[in-house]
């Protein structure tokens, strides 16, 4: 597997999309967008280079992207997808919760969720089970199985409470474990 790194991507621009133009190379295994970047992992290392030497100043919506190798992410890790992040929260705060467990080597925060990606996956199942239905900045995670959601505490909004899009701090819930809190593949 071969990790991409996409800059200089246009808003416009979808996960779906990114992802049918890089599978014209290979199998793409995973493909998220992070404001104006993202990252596509790609099967091997073959479909890798032809993606980037034929993706790379591709226009898109009129905007040339930029497609090279992933420099950040040498080691295998334990990926932990976070769900229901509220929009205040920054990607140090979130990879300084985690660190209180091990070494965190990559920390995304994608819209209302993440993907923190752990050293050890011992420290991986210490997180998970440490974080599980905590409070994190003054929300908490209420348990998964009475909330009716599959995989994820859904964000309550409600026109016209607070700030970020209809959001009031007190009405977001994290969802640090449970259903909402999944280990992935390395």
């Amino acid at each position: 597997m071969v990790k991409l790194f996409i800059g200089n991507l246009p808003r416009e621009a979808t996960e779906q999309e990114i992802r049918s133009l890089f599978e014209q190379y290979g199998k793409v295994l995973e493909c998220d967008i992070i404001k104006n970047y993202g990252f596509v992992h790609i099967e091997d290392k073959t479909a890798a280079e032809d993606a980037i030497r034929n993706l790379h100043h591709h226009k898109l919506h009129g905007v040339c992207i930029n497609v090279e190798a992933s420099k950040n992410k040498s080691k295998a890790s334990t990926k932990l997808h976070v769900g229901n992040i509220c929009t205040t929260c920054t990607n140090l705060e979130l990879q300084t919760k985690f660190e209180e467990y091990g070494p965190v080597i990559e920390c995304d925060i994608v819209k209302d969720y993440a993907f923190v990606h752990m050293e050890r996956a011992e420290d991986a199942v210490e997180a998970i089970r440490g974080l599980d239905n905590t409070e994190f900045q003054g929300l908490t995670a209420p348990d998964p199985d009475t909330d009716g959601t599959r995989g994820g505490v859904q964000c309550p909004r409600s026109p016209g409470l607070g700030g970020n899009g209809g959001r009031s701090r007190r009405q977001c819930r994290l969802s640090l474990g449970g259903g909402g809190f999944r280990q992935g593949r390395p």
